[in-house]
């Protein structure tokens, strides 16, 4: 009995002891691999595996031992695909060494040989690459499909023109070859072939028949192959295309999802180009459309009911996607994606819920039937999808279901990351100009979670949406600065307690009761650091500029700056003390007698400064220009000849004109407006572009001693194309405007190889009473490649007014026909002449684009006594085109946003154009334009109103519409 226990314990602890080794074996231990592990490629020297390349030349090597034949490939390209090049005698060494491993019959070292040829098929010589066609045309058509697939695939990355026409035959019977292994190979060599060059494209043209048979294949990845070369070669045949969709749409012989996805996309295409192009008139349905189109929408709808989730999702997304769709239109695809949203699957969830969002901006009733789904997706454990839901609510929740809505809100937003926290504050704030009557309930929502955790682009995007809302919505003011005040007391980023405490100087001082906000902002002057005290100073002092009876009170916190350690703070609040100090004794402050009763005519007594108020003018009088002006501005004077050692006082209207730029949108923001995933994207990645330095256009001007003499350049256009990119000269015209002189500063491009130009000049010939040629700059030399400058300088007759004028431009140009391999000059120059397009010079030519800190204020300081009114009936369709060409005729600058009209509010009110410019001579001028779509679609009605301090400029400016 004892015996049988023992030999039990001792079988017992054997079996214990194998299941202990076997788990050894699988044990990863955290040092890394076990000491006896060697990796191929570490350490890896070029030269070392080179001279083991050589056992390629070795047969019984290659034979016997094709294993090593791998491992010396496998190092070769990973030595090319981690920098380690080879030269192109060494990838010529070693390139026939591997065409002799052609010889064994190893699968696996045949696969490496296809994988080196096609990785070194760009760097050897096309000569030697080509001395393995034979090899491979043999594998092409040999037995193996596995040979033969590869075979093909690299052939067709070192195969030209010439030769696929010899192999032409075999490549067109592998596209409809029973193996679906040879024919996909041989399909996706095609699509590469067609892409590579014209010629090789029209030798791929006449494999149309082959392909369409292939898309009859059983093999599913064959049918997507040949549907994607169907439409490489199609696709710039519109009528093709058409038949191509329809017949397949009608057969329903494609079995495969990917080629059904495939179709589905070309469909879409199709209809999307029947909208933009003209062929579908504006307001009709796809389903009374043209024959295409009530076909191809019919396909699509068809297609929502098919077996495959893939096709399903692709076909609710095409329907989503197309132009100017009805809803009834729109209505299958939003169904199945709604039931898309409830799937198992998150994948599929997020897709629906990406297209959902998108749907959403367009067509927000649409979307509200799917809220009940949405609501449930809150919740999801993806937080993408769950942002996605909450921001798809936010643009299809009704008013009565807000406050809702923000609570199931407040409980997520504590739990996601900060990059999916902007993207809903951004949605909160479409959502408050939506329903203004809400922004008490939704700024008190946003307020709340800027005294929460978070980052400083998290804060930032918060502060700013406020900022926004009280722009946009002015009812917001007094309760947004109090929540903003709230957040100061706690705020550890520096950047954004100066940029409120900024924002408290400029709006502050204009609420029913700005003594509230001191105590706030006197807080930041005791206990933060140099910069934001240096900005809550600055806020104190527009409080007492603008608030006469809060000035003594203020004073007395100003001087306790005065001693400050940071020389930035103590410098603004001396210029403060001191500037106060005089206006309290110029104009001291009365308070009015409390006890008296005011007349019920008398206006209440408004605590204003009085005109001439020295406080009001240096505290609260903004520079003339921004400080980006200021310094291309300053920049410009100095680059000017002899600005350093003129006599003439610097003042702000001595310095050159500067025009704004228009700076790109950013495009988070527009990520931000389409929704989507796109928005989270933009969200997470924050970039933007850098700012370009701009170039000064007039240096070469002032590079030529002769055209530097003219003086100082007002403005210079943009480049004008007087040819087409493709010519042989290509010509582009930049008019540098002086006050009696343009300077016609031409560009132009020698495109021929054989041919050098010299003594280029562009003549131009008008008929105009105003301007008049004055002399020309040639450009002396011109080799193939090069751009050179030559000039024409136009004189202007001042006592003329302006009128738009065109002049005929013709380029004449000495040729001289040189070698192209060496430059050298064959022939002696000879005379020719090169037709150019008309040049314009336009009124707004003479108009610098320049905006004023403040349209309303400049526009009363001018005046109505030079004001000319006109009215003008436009031929546009749309009222966003009217508006673009009415900034173009008259070439000034958009102020206060208004260049653009708003989304959805085009056509439906008139719209308010507000522009400034400085006219040739340093004239300022504005004007204020209206912009009305008229009702019967005739056209677009515009009524301007130009003011200037010359009559005769606002008359000109006024002309410019035509």
């Amino acid at each position: 009995m004892g015996d049988q226990q023992e030999e039990g314990g001792l079988t017992m602890n054997n079996l214990l002891s194998e299941v202990q080794s076997t788990l050894d074996k699988f044990k990863l231990e955290d040092e890394g691999p076990p000491s006896d592990y060697y990796s191929p490629y570490a350490n890896l020297e070029k030269a070392a595996v080179l001279q083991e390349a050589r056992c390629f030349h070795d047969p019984t090597a290659v034979r016997e031992n094709p294993r090593k034949c791998c491992t010396v490939i496998a190092q070769l390209l990973h030595l090319t695909n981690t920098g380690q090049y080879l030269n192109s005698g060494e990838a010529t060494e070693v390139f026939f060494g591997v065409t002799k491993l052609f010889m064994s019959d190893d699968a696996s070292l045949r696969r490496m040989v296809y994988l080196f040829i096609k990785d070194v098929a760009e760097t050897c010589d096309p000569d030697d690459v080509i001395i393995v066609t034979s090899s491979l045309t043999k594998d092409m058509t040999c037995d193996v499909d596995l040979y033969r697939a590869n075979a093909l695939r690299v052939l067709a990355r070192i195969v030209d023109a010439a030769m696929l026409g010899a192999i032409e035959r075999y490549v067109k019977q592998a596209l409809v070859d029973s193996s679906g292994q040879v024919s996909s190979a041989a399909l996706v060599s095609a699509t590469h072939l067609f892409e590579r060059n014209p010629e090789s494209a029209a030798i791929v043209k006449r494999w149309i028949s082959e392909t369409t048979e292939a898309t009859s294949s059983p093999n599913e990845m064959v049918q997507f192959h040949a549907m994607q070369l169907l439409y490489q070669i199609k696709k710039h045949d519109r009528l093709g295309m058409q038949k191509l969709v329809t017949q397949f749409s009608q057969r329903n012989t494609l079995k495969s999802p990917l080629a059904l996805v495939l179709l589905v996309r070309y469909t879409a295409k199709l209809l999307n180009d029947e909208v933009t192009e003209g062929r579908m008139t504006s307001g009709t349905s796809f389903q009374n459309g043209s024959t295409f189109a009530r076909s191809g929408y019919a396909f699509l709808e068809a297609s929502l009911r098919h077996k495959s989730e893939m096709v399903v999702y692709e076909a609710a997304k095409a329907i989503c996607a197309l132009p100017n769709i009805e809803p009834q239109e729109l209505s299958p695809a939003v169904n199945v994606l709604q039931l898309f949203l409830t799937s198992p699957k998150p994948a599929v969830r997020f897709a629906a819920m990406k297209t959902v969002s998108q749907v959403a901006v367009g067509h927000p009733r649409m979307v509200s039937k799917c809220n009940e789904d949405l609501e449930a997706l809150i919740s999801d454990a993806n937080r993408s999808i769950a942002t996605l839901a909450i921001t798809t609510l936010l643009k299809t929740g009704s008013e009565n279901s807000i406050d809702r809505l923000l609570k199931q809100i407040s409980v997520f937003l504590s739990e996601i990351p900060d990059e999916y926290k902007i993207t809903i504050v951004r949605s909160l704030q479409r959502l408050c100009l939506t329903y203004p009557a809400k922004h008490r309930v939704l700024v008190g929502f946003l307020s709340n979670f800027l005294r929460e955790e978070g980052g400083f682009d998290f804060k930032r995007s918060i502060v700013n949406s406020i900022i926004t809302l009280i722009k946009q919505v002015p009812e917001t003011t007094e309760s947004s600065l109090l929540h903003l005040c709230e957040f100061i007391e706690d705020c550890e980023f520096t950047m954004l307690s100066t940029q409120i405490l900024h924002l408290l100087g400029e709006l502050g001082p204009g609420t029913q009761a700005p003594a509230r906000y001191i105590r706030f902002i006197y807080n930041r002057v005791i206990l933060e650091n140099s910069a934001v005290r240096a900005a809550a100073v600055a806020a104190l002092s527009k409080f007492a500029a603008r608030c006469p009876s809060l000035r003594t009170s203020i004073m007395t916190l100003l001087k306790r700056s005065l001693d400050d350690e940071d020389d930035e703070t103590r410098d603004r609040a001396s210029v403060a003390v001191s500037v106060l100090k005089g206006a309290m004794d110029e104009f001291p402050y009365v308070a009015p007698d409390e006890d008296a009763e005011p007349a019920p005519e008398e206006e209440p007594v408004q605590d204003a400064p009085q005109a001439g108020d020295p406080a009001a003018f240096v505290l609260l009088q903004g520079l003339p220009m921004s400080f980006d002006r200021l310094d291309r501005s300053l920049r410009a004077y100095v680059k000017a000849p002899a600005a350093l050692e003129s006599a003439e006082q610097l003042t702000f209207s001595a310095l050159p004109i500067v025009e704004e730029y228009a700076e790109p949108e950013s495009a988070a923001d527009d990520a931000g407006d389409m929704g989507g995933d796109a928005a989270l994207m933009a969200a997470v990645t924050g970039e933007k572009e850098e700012k370009k330095e701009v170039v000064d256009p007039a240096a070469a001007v002032y590079a030529i001693p002769e055209l530097a003499s003219l003086g100082r350049v007002f403005r210079s256009s943009p480049p004008t194309e007087l040819s087409e990119e493709e010519t042989e000269y290509v010509v582009r015209c930049i008019k540098h405007v002086m006050p009696e002189h343009i300077i016609l500063q031409f560009l132009i491009q020698n495109t021929v190889d054989d041919q050098r130009l010299v003594n280029c000049t562009v003549a131009i010939e008008g008929d105009s009473e105003c301007f008049e040629v004055a002399g020309e700059v040639a450009a002396e030399n011109i080799k193939y490649g090069e751009t050179v400058n030559a000039f024409t300088v136009v004189t202007r007759n001042p006592e003329v007014p302006l009128a738009p004028c065109n002049f005929e431009c013709v380029l004449r140009f000495g040729i001289v026909q040189v070698d192209t391999k060496t430059g050298e000059d064959e022939s002696d120059p000879f005379d020719e002449e090169y037709p150019l397009e008309e040049l314009e010079l336009a009124t707004s030519d003479f108009m610098a684009k320049v905006s004023v800190p403040d349209f309303r204020q400049g526009w009363e300081q001018v005046g109505n006594t030079n004001e000319v009114l006109e009215k003008f009936a436009l031929q546009f369709k749309k009222q966003d085109d009217a508006v673009a060409a009415v900034i173009d005729f008259l070439g000034m600058q958009p102020c206060d946003g208004t260049g653009h009209i708003k989304p959805g509010e085009g056509g439906k009110k008139p719209h308010m154009l507000h522009l400034s410019g400085v006219f040739v001579g340093g004239t300022q001028v504005l004007a204020r334009a209206q912009v009305a779509a008229q009702g019967d679609a005739s056209g677009v009605l515009l009524k301007i109103a130009v003011r200037s301090d010359d009559p005769d400029v606002s008359r000109m400016v006024a002309d410019c519409i035509r």
